[in-house]
């Protein structure tokens, strides 16, 4: 008895063709559907990502060249990078602005086994003075406040890496392919929110620090203190304290700037009602201690 032979193909070799369609078979068989989870997990990577790897190609050979950006969001998700014109991967985006940015940070154990995200994307530079810039300025700044030392400087510019597809790596066995439309909240929502968000921000980090505690206890389980915002968004908002950025989701999207007050006033009172609830006690009862 032999094994481990097909016997179908002892006298009808297999075709170059066939051992392709083979294979990208078995690639499809590795990519799982996109569903609400996955979405929500890129989201999450992308919107509290602080850096990335940023890949380009080398103008003078086509090479791959991959370097380490810091990293902020718009306001619909588009990432945003504050790079030195001096800097190789800058004038690698000018005269090719196609790339890809790595995000994800490995934690304790293998590293494979953390989730992160690839996006692929076209560069965007944007022109300082214009209202764009100012934003994305803004926004870079809020999350990467030490930035100030030198994002006024002639030599930096900011880019947005505008999204054209990820691919999004949840672990062993949990691969899946995105498209912008899975990633970006934009829209004339996005817009409107845009013009109120800075002062929404001053107002809830001087006046609400005890509820900012609370959405990132509740929401993002995250430890710690000093918790304050550094960006909001028609599907959440970002956290930020010292190095540390956590994401919290909205219940469900904005439909309208002005809904932003009753989420974070509805967001609170949850916050607050978990953490008087009582809890079960060892033995099934509940307890308040």
């Amino acid at each position: 008895m032999t094994f481990g032979i097909d016997n179908r193909y002892a006298t009808h070799p297999i075709s170059e063709t066939q051992r392709e369609t083979s294979l990208n078979e078995k690639k499809q068989d590795v990519i799982r559907e996109t569903d609400a989870e996955a979405i929500r997990l890129a989201k999450t990577l992308l919107r509290s990502a602080r850096f990335g790897s940023l890949a380009v190609l080398e103008p003078q050979t086509g090479a791959p060249l991959v370097s380490r950006v810091g990293v902020a969001t718009d306001i619909d998700g588009t990432p945003l990078i504050l790079v030195s014109m001096l800097s190789a991967h800058t004038g690698a985006l000018l005269a090719d602005p196609r790339c890809s940015l790595l995000l994800g940070e490995p934690a304790k154990g293998d590293p494979l086994a953390h989730p992160r995200v690839t996006l692929v994307c076209q560069a965007t530079r944007l022109e300082r003075g214009s209202n764009e810039h100012a934003r994305a300025e803004r926004r870079y700044l809020n999350r990467n406040p030490k930035a100030k030392l030198y994002a006024g400087l002639g030599d930096f510019s900011i880019f947005r890496l505008e999204l054209q597809r990820a691919s999004l790596n949840g672990g062993f066995g949990k691969a899946y392919l995105l498209d912008r439309s899975n990633l970006l909240a934009g829209g004339p929502v996005a817009e409107e929110l845009a013009t109120s968000e800075q002062p929404a921000i001053d107002h809830m980090n001087t006046d609400h620090l005890d509820a900012i505690a609370l959405y990132a206890r509740h929401f993002a389980r995250a430890a710690g203190d000093g918790w304050t915002v550094s960006g909001f968004d028609i599907d959440g908002m970002d956290l930020v304290s010292g190095d540390n950025v956590c994401r919290v989701f909205f219940p469900r999207p904005l439909t309208a700037a002005r809904e932003l007050r009753p989420f974070l006033v509805e967001m609170a009172n949850a916050g607050r009602a978990a953490a008087i609830a009582p809890r079960p006690n060892r033995t099934g009862s509940e307890s308040n201690a």
